[in-house]
């Protein structure tokens, strides 16, 4: 992944959130979870690391903007 990038966590309450995953599946449900409670980006698609097991998945939240559920 990508290094993270000053401007997404530059204010209290911004987060970075990297997903560690067996498979897409678990990680797009742990990302629906976050999109439940608070306004995040949406991620289309995971990435694999040769030679590494399961998938990554990174999104950025706001958890100044917590939505009503």
């Amino acid at each position: 992944m990508e290094a993270i990038n000053e401007v997404h966590v530059s204010e209290p309450g911004l987060v970075v959130v990297d997903v560690a995953a067996a498979d897409d599946q678990t990680a797009f449900a742990f990302q629906a979870v976050l999109t439940g409670m608070w306004a995040a980006t949406s991620v289309e698609r995971t990435t694999r690391a040769p030679g590494q097991p399961g998938v990554r998945l990174r999104c950025y939240l706001d958890m100044r903007q917590r939505l009503n559920a």
